[in-house]
């Protein structure tokens, strides 16, 4: 539900980033950012300030005329987040988008999420395997087992922002988190 309505299929009102980059190969980064507006109607001039805009929040100004193709993962991934905030959802999903990612990119991309929200406020619900992720990341964790799907536990992150991914208080929580998923596991989750 979003808004206390039910969700039946894709809509207006939330955007999403996949774990694989879903950028329209034969349009430049550009191109890609100003699909949604464009959809909508926006005029000319103000599609290009909204993807100047995500452009510079993304780091990309200097890549906009690039394909995807001349692009490592992580622009691809930058470029398919700005595409995203461009149609300004309400509510940003994101399946593993940085799953594909060498750890550095991934912790690179990370902090960049984190200025963008800091910049946005779009809510984000993000999905991940990674436990220093949710933690680093997250303001609520929501921990699930499988077969069947099921919430175990949502844990609310307090910790103050920023947050070191080695400091004692992120592995004090990423240590209740593990243990709370290995007694998930035992009733069969994961």
């Amino acid at each position: 539900m979003v808004d206390g309505a039910p969700i039946y299929g894709p809509g207006t009102d939330r955007g999403v980033v996949f774990q694989e980059y879903a950028l329209f190969p034969w349009y430049t980064v550009e191109q890609n950012i100003e699909l949604g507006p464009r959809c909508k109607g926006m005029p000319r001039d103000k599609r290009k300030a909204v993807a100047e805009r995500f452009l510079a929040m993304v780091g990309l100004t200097q890549h906009r005329y690039k394909f995807p193709k001349e692009l490592s993962g992580g622009m691809r991934q930058r470029a398919a987040i700005a595409r995203t905030l461009a149609n300004q959802p309400p509510i940003m999903l994101m399946d593993e988008p940085f799953g594909a990612l060498d750890a550095q990119t991934r912790e690179g991309l990370q902090d960049e999420l984190l200025a963008i929200w800091e910049n946005t406020r779009t809510t984000i619900l993000f999905v991940t395997h990674s436990i220093n992720e949710a933690v680093t990341l997250a303001d609520e964790i929501a921990i699930l087992a499988a077969h069947p799907g099921r919430l175990v536990r949502l844990i609310k992150n307090d910790l103050k922002r920023p947050r070191s991914r080695t400091g004692a208080d992120v592995v004090a929580l990423e240590r209740e988190i593990y243990e709370q998923r290995n007694s998930a596991d035992g009733a069969g989750g994961h």
